[in-house]
């Protein structure tokens, strides 16, 4: 992390550059300033989930646009195990993941100085719905039940084939796709719908969200999971899965997708993790954490990125908690 510059006056210029003092600024740092108008610069840099990308871009650039243009918003999407490697030695200002921060990931904070809770505060930005896919000429697999999708994912479960899960389906070999290790789809996917089990050894595992919409749209036989906004952008390449939770086949959207509606078995929240301390010493940082919680962020613009948005009074207790901060 670097460390403001202080311009240093001579007596004789003292007086008259007195009142540029409190707005100089070297480019090449990253604490930002604040000037008169209320302006900030510097930089935040995020990484972290490829799921949560498209919303935090989204984010990060209306707020350039519309809030603090000499801004600079970074963000990556490493995955949300490879944001929080680069999170916790304090890399960066914001780790986006799709799966809740780990114990082991809290204790590597702690051990680094940072009390989880205090100087690390995590905020919850939307719901998303774990989207099963299948190509657009797949007219079979429309419509499967939980059991069956968790069963032919499944090392144990014996499925190469899409006629052994119903022996009225074509005799021909599934192709099975995902994200990798990377990925907090991956662990959501393996640790909470495959319960820690195996997952099928054939199944290909990607970096690339786009790698597994192409993979999917060119071949009939392929089946892929992925967050719900990935799907939306490509509905033209891709069918989503109905999935039958115990009380009919249910389609993922923005209207069933939560954690008490129809899609709930298969809905998962979103987060994105504030360094505090960074916060506190960068006032970019403090002021675009505010920005994503506020109405005009992730309320706003969760729907139009595939998610569906939090009720108010979750992004207003967010708020709430920023404004306290000292």
């Amino acid at each position: 992390m670097f460390k403001n510059k202080i311009v240093v006056m001579t007596l004789i210029l003292g007086l008259v550059l007195f009142a540029f003092a409190g707005c100089s600024n070297d480019s090449s740092n990253n604490t930002g300033s604040t000037s008169a108008d209320n302006a900030l610069e510097g930089a935040v840099i995020i990484d972290g989930s490829g799921t949560v990308y498209p919303l935090m871009a989204n984010i990060a650039e209306a707020y350039m646009t519309n809030e603090q243009e000499d801004v600079s918003v970074q963000v990556g999407r490493a995955g949300s195990s490879a944001g929080f490697k680069k999170f916790i030695p304090g890399e960066t200002d914001f780790s986006d993941a799709s799966r809740q921060i780990k114990d082991t990931e809290i204790a590597e904070l702690e051990a680094n100085g940072m009390k989880f809770g205090e100087d690390v505060l995590e905020f919850v930005l939307a719901y998303d719905g774990l989207t099963i896919v299948i190509n657009k000429n797949n007219d079979w697999a429309t419509e499967m039940t939980k059991e069956e999708i968790v069963n032919m994912f499944l090392a144990s479960g014996n499925v190469s084939k899409w006629s052994d899960i119903r022996p009225e389906w074509p005799s021909e070999e599934i192709k099975f796709y995902g994200p990798n290790e990377n990925h907090g789809t991956y662990e959501f996917f393996y640790e909470k719908i495959l319960d820690e089990q195996d997952m099928v050894a054939s199944a290909s595992l990607q970096q690339e969200y786009s790698t597994l919409v192409d993979l999917v749209s060119n071949d009939v036989n392929a089946i892929a999971y992925f967050g719900y906004g990935y799907y939306a952008t490509n509905t033209d390449k891709l069918q989503a899965v109905k999935v039958d939770f115990g009380n009919g086949p249910v389609e993922p959207t923005l209207d069933t997708i939560g954690m008490d509606l129809d899609y709930a078995g298969f809905t998962r929240p979103v987060f994105t993790y504030l360094n505090v301390k960074y916060a506190l010493e960068k006032p970019q940082v403090l002021d675009f954490a505010k920005y994503v919680v506020s109405f005009d962020g992730a309320a706003r613009l969760a729907g139009d990125n595939g998610f569906a948005p939090l009720p108010n009074e979750m992004y207003e207790a967010y708020q709430k908690q920023l404004e306290a901060l000292k």
